[in-house]
């Protein structure tokens, strides 16, 4: 990642600014890396989170409850619950600073994150989103990056964030296929940029070694 501050002419953005800049494909031997980067400007700088950064807002999850208010277990789940997977439950997980032994159903925090990318397919003309979050997969590529400044004064920051998503399967899925991608951050204080989109590309287009 990299960025450059600046002096704000008078329209710089509060809430942040993103354009695209350029998407690569890493074919190695481990995982490939389909690597995006985006432009961003921002009159506070108030980008980024550490990954001490996980109070509230900025939890992973919200713990569901019964009526009673106790956290709902895999073995005791209601009929509406989903079938077990690693986004709606968490084994083990840590509540109010003790551990529970067990499997818990949780509602994913979106504001754990700060990056979000959607993949879109082009079939017969015409782009349909390819969902992670959906079976089989039950995976995300929404994250993080860290903090741009550590000290709590804000300053108006640009520059350009590379943001890399590893996987093995990049070119099992989508192969030949044309494919779009959808970028936008979110600031501390919760404010999100706007979408800014990739070309259409195939892997092979982009691919580097």
């Amino acid at each position: 990642m990299s960025y450059g501050c600046v002096t704000p002419p008078d329209n710089f953005p509060s809430v942040p600014e993103i354009s695209f800049e350029d998407m690569r494909f890493v074919n190695t031997a481990g995982s490939d890396s389909l690597i995006v980067s985006i432009r961003f400007k921002d009159a506070e700088g108030d980008l980024g989170l550490n990954p001490t950064d996980i109070d509230p807002p900025f939890q992973p999850v919200t713990f569901r409850r019964n009526q009673a208010g106790s956290l709902i277990n895999y073995s005791n789940r209601p009929p509406e619950a989903p079938i077990f997977n690693p986004i709606d439950w968490v084994i083990n997980p840590i509540v109010n600073n003790v551990v529970v032994r067990d499997t818990i159903w949780v509602d994913q925090n979106p504001n754990h994150n700060n990056i979000f990318v959607r993949f879109f397919i082009k079939r017969n003309g015409v782009f349909s989103e390819f969902r992670w979050e959906d079976p089989p997969f039950f995976t995300t590529f929404n994250g993080r990056f860290p903090r741009l400044f550590n000290s709590s004064d804000g300053q108006p920051v640009e520059g350009v964030l590379e943001y890399a998503m590893l996987s093995f399967g990049w070119q099992s899925i989508f192969r030949n296929d044309t494919i779009r991608i959808d970028v936008q951050i979110q600031d501390r204080a919760l404010n999100k940029s706007n979408v800014a989109s990739s070309p259409e590309v195939t892997l092979n287009q982009i691919s580097r070694r």
